[in-house]
């Protein structure tokens, strides 16, 4: 059996044989087995089954993606949305605090939340520690974490432009933000 990911709905490859049984996230109609969930194929003895992936919540070392709820001149706190590539199940989203401290890396006292982040801006960001009761502390003080998507006044999506600037295309006009390294630059 190979390790290709099917989606719901897709014909399952059987090797020559007798049919196995169905199990769990697999069904068969027709003739051919086919899938009910996302994910890879697999045998536990004679039965095909493919296995649910449960989202994970957020450890240290997790990279999340979330967006800014809520801006205070001491913190930006994120609703994260993905944890480790995996996106949560709608309504079972975490809170992230991402602190003035944990913007950046170097000149630390000179960061202003407020021309780092915006409200509704999506955030890539590392988690530092489980935070409080509510919330987790979440870092973008690397050159791959902070903003990687925000909207414009105009309703444009912005280009980045520098770490610290972004562009509206339809008006040119620049705001200032901490992005995120654009993947593959």
């Amino acid at each position: 059996m190979s390790s290709d990911i099917v989606l719901p709905g897709q014909p399952i490859p059987i090797p020559r044989g007798p049919i196995p049984q169905v199990g769990s996230g697999v069904y068969s109609r027709d003739g051919t087995v086919r899938a009910s969930l996302i994910g890879v194929p697999s045998y536990a003895g004679s039965t095909l089954e493919i296995k649910r992936t449960r989202p994970r919540p957020p450890a240290p070392n997790s990279v999340v993606l979330g967006s800014v709820t809520r801006l205070s001149p001491l913190q930006a706190v994120v609703s994260i949305n993905v944890v480790d590539g995996v996106p949560l199940p709608a309504g079972e989203e975490f809170t992230g605090v991402i602190r003035v401290q944990d913007v950046r890396a170097t000149e630390k006292d000179k960061v202003k939340i407020a021309d780092c982040f915006r409200g509704g801006d999506v955030v890539r960001g590392l988690v530092l520690s489980l935070g409080d009761a509510r919330s987790y502390y979440v870092t973008t003080a690397r050159n791959d974490l902070g903003v990687i998507f925000a909207t414009s006044e105009a309703g444009a999506t912005m280009e980045p432009v520098s770490w610290q600037e972004m562009r509206c295309p339809k008006t040119g006009k620049i705001e200032k933000r901490k992005c995120a390294k654009p993947e593959g630059m």
